[in-house]
């Protein structure tokens, strides 16, 4: 593949974000906690939020406050209690900045400057900031896409502990009240072009927290792998070596009555593991060889997407596989694979289970909306944005759907079998990181500031 056809293939490069559906919350979760990337279980849903339609980040109108955050940071809020957890990187260099919208560019950034990774917490209420602490500094092992960021991975808390991954320079664990715990190197995670191994990208799968353990997906050119370390101590648990291309989503534990499953995204096959320890379950072929949104789940089926041409697929995926459960030639369904699309998957965003309905937004805009159950279209439009598209992952409230776009404003629909677009919002920055939701208040990381948007 040359150079250009490359290029051509990675259009909408959103990286990263992030790099990710309704599970069941948590005990005591309530609307209080968002711990990981897009919430619990990637969920990216709660109700009883009563969100505002309509705020302007220019008049103040709907914003409880706005907080600026120093750095570059791809990565989303996560939130336990009153505390809200940010991390960022910044540059010993003044105004380092990435490149947002729609392009088919696959180069690195110039940018390999002396940078400080940060962990942020702040009163989620009033903004304050609460503490900050400098994880590590240095010069980065690798480079980073020119749309992305060397904080790409979102954290994970359990209430008691601060779990943030920054690719190479390594997995970091601090209390919530700030007090460092441990520190883990994973090694140099050579994440990039598959078939051009010099476009380095940087990583973007977060950690998540699990019965203990912190888990992580590291998908790269060589001697990829799954780890999972004990939370208290940093200790390896399990590692578990992947025949994989580079990836880039989160994986998700899918809470199963008989048995708990590790679903993780995958060019070379889609795999469900073992918590205990590491082993693989099942297998499921025909993915793209671009990887990057999170599984998510909701009514006994596992949704797993991908949108890379030419498969860009959706697998609706029923719990409890043993072995290799890909789909024949001409097959669209079997034991373990309830339905399946081609040419549907989203690129960036990670897929909404919302209502009993699945909504997949690609990084143009174009979003469908599908009978969970049965995977029947109810619609693919393209929602209205301005040029730039959306890497950010949809969430949802009370009967509303939020899209963060790189243009810088939230569209707000109703969510339903039609796209029925109630309001367009404008916060003034480009916005790469999905929204949290948390106690009546949507929080937007843009690329300098954190919003708190609410009534």
């Amino acid at each position: 593949m040359t150079n250009s056809s490359t290029a051509k293939a990675f259009v909408a490069w959103g990286m990263i974000l992030t790099a990710g559906l309704l599970p069941e919350l948590a005990s005591g979760e309530g609307t209080a906690n968002w711990p990981s990337f897009r919430g619990s279980g990637a969920a990216g849903a709660l109700e009883g939020l009563d969100l505002p339609e309509r705020w302007d980040a220019a008049t103040g109108q709907g914003i409880r406050f706005k907080l600026e955050i120093p750095g570059l940071g791809h990565s989303s809020p996560v939130i336990w209690g009153d505390r809200l957890f940010v991390t960022t990187a910044v540059s010993s260099e003044r105004d380092t900045s990435f490149k947002p919208g729609l392009y088919g560019s696959g180069e690195a950034s110039r940018d390999r400057s002396v940078q400080a990774w940060q962990i942020l917490c702040v009163d989620k209420k009033s903004g304050k900031l609460l503490w900050e602490k400098t994880a590590t500094q240095g010069s980065p092992k690798d480079k980073r896409h020119v749309k992305s960021s060397y904080a790409n991975s979102t954290p994970a808390t359990d209430g008691e502990h601060l779990v943030a991954l920054f690719g190479s320079e390594g997995l970091f664990c601090y209390s919530t009240k700030g007090e460092f715990l441990w520190k883990k190197d994973l090694g140099r995670m050579d994440v990039g072009a598959y078939d051009l191994p010099s476009y380095e990208w940087g990583g973007a799968s977060s950690p998540v927290i699990y019965d203990g353990k912190v888990i992580v997906q590291c998908d790269q050119q060589r001697e990829s792998f799954l780890i999972a370390v004990d939370l208290r101590t940093g200790r390896t648990v399990w590692k578990t070596p992947r025949d994989e291309l580079p990836s880039w989503g989160t994986p998700t534990v899918y809470p199963g009555k008989s048995r708990a499953e590790l679903v993780t995204n995958g060019s070379n096959f889609i795999r469900g593991y073992d918590l205990a320890t590491g082993a693989e379950l099942w297998r499921l072929g025909g993915s793209s060889k671009i990887t990057a949104p999170t599984p998510v789940y909701a009514e006994g089926l596992i949704i797993v997407a991908s949108g890379r041409a030419p498969e860009r697929p959706i697998f609706a995926i029923r719990p409890g596989a043993v072995g290799d459960i890909t789909l024949q030639n001409g097959e669209t369904s079997n034991q373990f694979v309830a339905w399946n699309k081609t040419r549907r998957g989203g690129y960036m965003p990670t897929p909404l289970i919302y209502r009993g309905q699945l909504y997949v937004l690609n990084n143009d805009g174009l979003l469908g909306c599908y009978d969970l159950r049965t995977g029947t279209e109810h619609f693919q439009e393209r929602v209205p944005h301005r040029s730039f598209g959306f890497s950010a992952s949809p969430v949802a409230a009370d009967g509303r759907i939020y899209l963060a776009g790189e243009d810088g404003l939230v569209f707000v629909l109703e969510a339903g079998t039609q796209l029925k677009v109630l309001a367009t919002n404008p916060v003034g920055e480009p916005l790469m990181a999905t929204p949290a939701l948390s106690d009546g208040t949507l929080y937007l990381r843009g690329s300098r500031h954190l919003f708190a948007v609410g009534k």
